[in-house]
């Protein structure tokens, strides 16, 4: 005899009560260490302090200075070379000659591109030239430049051109070749072509592929100023800070070395950190296109 099915009637809603306890925090003030370690800067100074006790221990417990100097003695170096030596001099020496090239770097990276949006001819012709350059180290341009420029600040910046200039060209062409074709068409129905299309549609669109290979093409020009001064030094009537760095070295000055490089990474610290940063901030990520 087979089974009665009773059907069982559930309630169309359930209700059940929590008692205070049982309800989880769901916001909390924060204390003030979270708030502290909550800013970048305040973690990245951390971790600037963690690699200098760790520079400061190795340095103590190798005991020479001529190999590795301590981070004091590294510090008091940079004191001494910085208010009693030349390296401020040098430091702006390089600095001049690194913004002269930086600057034409972005301008004709900045034709080449709209050339290569305007015409088929000039994407062809960027396509190429970056196949064929962007792979060559600027360094190795440096016996040409020597022979076409002399010696001095025109083949330090014929360097830095060629360091900057396909870094920055290719990213900004692929960030024009990712603009959706809504905002294209959105461009066209305002009546904008050639370069007012480029600079109303196209440069706000690929804003976070232009400051992208801006910073690359910095990174390249700082690395490849440095080097070329290593080489041959001299631009105008004074070396720069990379020929500060090599006539350290020459007199077996360690600390002094040291000094040289630490400058080289606080300023690549301070161009990132505040220049390219403020940037960021105030268009791509005040305008939600990064997070």
């Amino acid at each position: 005899m087979a089974e009665r099915l009773e059907l069982v009637l559930r309630p169309e809603f359930e209700e059940t009560s929590l008692e205070d306890a049982q309800v989880a925090e769901v916001q909390r003030p924060l204390n003030a260490l979270e708030r502290v370690t909550n800013l970048d800067w305040v973690r990245r100074l951390a971790i600037l302090v963690l690699l200098a006790g760790a520079w400061e221990a190795y340095g103590r417990y190798l005991g020479n200075p001529l190999m590795v100097p301590t981070f004091t003695e590294v510090l008091r170096a940079l004191w001494d070379a910085l208010f009693h030596g030349p390296l401020f001099e040098r430091i702006y020496a390089t600095l001049k000659v690194l913004l002269i090239g930086y600057a034409a770097g972005l301008l004709t990276a900045a034709a080449f591109t709209a050339l290569a949006v305007s015409t088929r001819i000039g994407t062809d012709l960027l396509s190429t030239l970056t196949a064929m350059f962007n792979p060559l180290p600027a360094i190795a341009l440096l016996p040409i430049a020597l022979l076409w420029f002399g010696l001095g600040t025109p083949s330090l910046v014929f360097v830095i051109v060629h360091s900057v200039l396909w870094a920055v060209a290719l990213n900004t062409h692929t960030g024009f070749l990712a603009v959706s074709d809504t905002m294209r068409m959105a461009g066209h129905n305002y009546g904008l072509h050639g370069l007012r299309f480029v600079v109303h549609i196209l440069m706000p669109a690929a804003l976070p592929a232009i400051l992208a290979g801006a910073k690359i093409g910095w990174a390249f020009a700082w690395r490849t100023l440095i080097a070329a001064e290593l080489v041959f030094g001299v631009s105008s009537r004074s070396g720069g800070l990379g020929w500060f760095i090599f006539e350290n070295r020459n007199e077996l000055q360690t600390a002094n070395v040291f000094a040289g490089l630490t400058a080289v990474i606080v300023i690549g610290l301070l161009v990132e950190s505040v220049i390219f940063r403020n940037i960021e901030l105030r268009t791509v990520r005040r305008w939600g296109m990064q997070r």
